[in-house]
């Protein structure tokens, strides 16, 4: 008897031992750092596959758990087994065929890649600037993916500044609501960028290299932690009664979010991390994670300003004619562009037969005459369109848009995020390309990597702008201080400034005809440089322009595309002030919410030399009356200390290029 207790002995500490074995061996870690040793991030494959996030030591993201469940086949995260996996550093440069912010970004970070049994394997990179990770499937198998898991729990007290959505059929145009993270319910979701703060410092969340996928969607749990979601993959869409050219009711969708065939790569999932806000403007990373360029030549994409319209209602006076929808408006706009060497005018919504048959003409208006008219003025047509008649029938519209010689396209209210338009941006951008058209989306989704691939995809809206001054007061200048940091770090965003009737908040009214802006006029000049958009509008009317001249002259100095970008002061929501350079020329734009402010600049960014600085600032009363605005030349240099001083709703602008001998 003791004999056999002995043995049952043994085999009990036997199975306690290879269990002990197999529950270490089952559990792997892996560990990889930042270039600058700042971030720390650690992978912890188990029963799932989970990560997590630390900056300076501080724990940032708390844990986030990540798989892919499909019809068939393997799923991914689901009892994983490493097979494999290496860990590499890398360092190169890219150079962007249109610079958006940065001519030459240096593409430095570590990288653990992790093959797992079932073929497929998980990229996961630690930046300077944050993580990024990114599932890829090796087998050769057509499925459909039914769900995406990514859930990030944050530190306890964590908040957002969070662009709630009420649908995922939306323009993505969102103001930032501060709400506490465990405050967000499982019935509230909002799109993407979003921001979280915690007590160390935030994180942006975004995703890039955005292909045959849907976009992703976020939601809350009421907790710390927060989902991703993804709208389903839609069988059936039907016009909608009101509105049908241009809004639909989806009537079908499957349990499926995405259908998918052989090997592949899926989106990054893109984390900028940070403790400085001004690392959210300064960050290229949805770029760098974007797939290369696929097309050699793009001497073609011209960057530039638009004199554009629809914000002004086509409201030009003191002319001769009657104003509106018709030919000799828009050569009024040609002639005002031309006179100002401002490189585009949009004909916006108006110009066609009807929204639907966007391959005739309105008769009052001549658009060949108008083509043939602003070539004569060295200037370029961009047309507006409908995506729902553009998509179906998308070459023959394109290149008959081609053949007339106009330059590009904005395409509008596209609304939907699900895998089959997500595709449709893609095959609008490579038929532009191939016809060398210029795109830019409207009523669109934020960019998600297709600027990288197509430069000529120049600009895109899903941004809540200057056009809801038509209708709303949400656009305040803390609103305008904020997009900046969140929307702006996805990619350029038309926001549409240039607004020269200003107001202060107890003198702004809502005017759909005739729209003004909250803050300064100086406030709208910084714009030029504070947003990016490699194609940027002017969105007031000529007329007013014209009595504004000094105004105009100095917004048509400011250039849209970027050699080099240093943020100089930053936080969400309170004010921003970024410098760029465009050749040896340097643009200064500052910007307040509604508390003045006094900024000082350091100027150290310049090259040695001695350098004249033009500056656009609030006037003393701008506090009043918004419209006042002062202009001054200054000599400085490189040591040069100046101060951006604000008014309420204020801004600062300079222009500073260096003396001729």
């Amino acid at each position: 008897m003791k004999n056999n207790s002995r043995m049952m002995l043994k085999r009990i500490m036997l199975l306690l031992f290879i269990t002990l074995i197999s529950q270490q061996t089952f559990s792997q870690n892996f560990e990889i750092t930042s270039p600058d040793k700042n971030i720390t991030l650690k992978v912890t494959v188990a029963n799932n596959i989970s990560w997590s996030a630390s900056l300076k030591g501080n724990e940032i993201i708390k844990e986030a758990k990540i798989a892919m469940d499909f019809s068939s086949g393997e799923d991914f995260g689901v009892k994983p087994q490493v097979t494999h996996h290496t860990v590499k550093s890398f360092s190169t440069m890219i150079y962007p065929g249109v610079p958006h912010k940065d001519a030459e970004i240096k593409d430095e970070y570590t990288e653990i890649a992790l093959t797992f049994k079932g073929k497929y394997q998980l990229h996961i990179r630690a930046y300077n600037d944050g993580v990024a990770y990114q599932f890829l499937d090796e087998g050769n198998r057509d499925r459909d993916v039914n769900s995406e898991q990514i859930q990030v729990t944050f530190p306890v007290g964590a908040k957002s500044f969070f662009p709630q959505e009420s649908t995922m059929y939306s323009h993505n145009e969102r103001a930032y609501l501060n709400k506490n993270i465990s405050d967000i319910s499982s019935n509230e979701f909002c799109s993407l960028p979003v921001v979280f703060t915690t007590d160390k410092a935030k994180v942006l969340l975004t995703e890039t290299a955005l292909h045959d996928y849907p976009g992703m969607f976020v939601r809350g749990n009421g907790n710390t932690s927060v989902d991703a979601i993804f709208p389903k993959y839609v069988l059936e869409a039907v016009d909608a009664q009101s509105q049908g050219d241009r809004d639909q009711v989806i009537t079908k969708e499957a349990n499926y979010i995405a259908k998918v065939s052989g090997k592949r790569a899926y989106p990054w999932r893109v984390f900028i991390i940070s403790d400085d806000d001004r690392t959210f403007v300064e960050s290229n990373l949805t770029y760098q994670l974007a797939r290369p360029q696929a097309i050699e030549n793009t001497e073609w994409i011209k960057s530039g300003k638009v004199a554009w319209d629809w914000y002004n209602a086509n409201n030009i006076y003191g002319v001769d004619f009657k104003s509106g929808l018709n030919t000799a408006t828009y050569k009024y706009y040609i002639d005002f562009a031309s006179s100002n060497h401002i490189e585009y005018v949009i004909l916006d919504e108006g110009w066609t037969k009807s929204t639907m048959e966007i391959l005739d003409f309105n008769p009052d208006i001549d658009v060949p005459e108008l083509i043939r008219y602003a070539k004569e003025k060295d200037v370029d047509i961009i047309l507006w369109a409908l995506w729902k008649p553009l998509d179906a029938n998308l070459k023959e519209i394109l290149e008959t848009y081609k053949s007339w010689g106009v330059k590009g396209v904005k395409i509008d209210f596209i609304q939907r995020n699900d895998q089959y338009v997500v595709n449709s941006y893609e095959r609008i951008a490579k038929e532009c390309a191939r016809l060398e058209l210029l795109v830019d989306f409207h009523g669109s989704f934020k960019p998600s990597g297709l600027r990288r691939v197509y430069p000529n995809v120049i600009n895109y809206e899903g941004v809540k702008g200057s056009e809801n001054n038509k209708w709303s007061k949400d656009i305040t200048p803390e609103h305008n201080v904020t997009i900046p940091f969140i929307r702006m770090a996805a990619g350029p965003m038309d926001y549409t400034p240039g607004a020269m009737s200003n107001a202060q908040r107890q003198n702004f009214a809502v005017k759909g005809k005739r729209p003004m802006s909250m803050g300064t006029r100086a406030h709208q000049v910084a714009m030029y440089v504070v947003y990016e958009a490699p194609l940027q509008m002017l969105c007031d009317s000529p007329s007013r322009y014209y009595k504004e001249q000094e105004t105009v002259d100095f917004i048509t100095q400011i250039p849209t595309t970027w050699d080099e970008t240093v943020v100089l002061h930053g936080a969400i929501g309170d004010y921003i002030a970024v410098a760029r350079r465009n050749g040896d020329t340097w643009y200064v734009g500052a910007m307040t919410d509604w508390s003045s402010r006094q900024l000082e600049l350091d100027l150290s960014f310049l090259k040695a030399g001695d350098y004249k600085m033009e500056v656009f600032k609030d006037g003393v009363n701008a506090n009043r009356f918004a419209e006042d605005y002062t202009v001054e030349t200054l000599d400085v240099n490189q040591t040069s200390k100046v101060t951006a001083d604000m008014s309420h709703g204020g801004g600062w602008s300079a222009i500073i290029s260096m003396k001729k001998d």
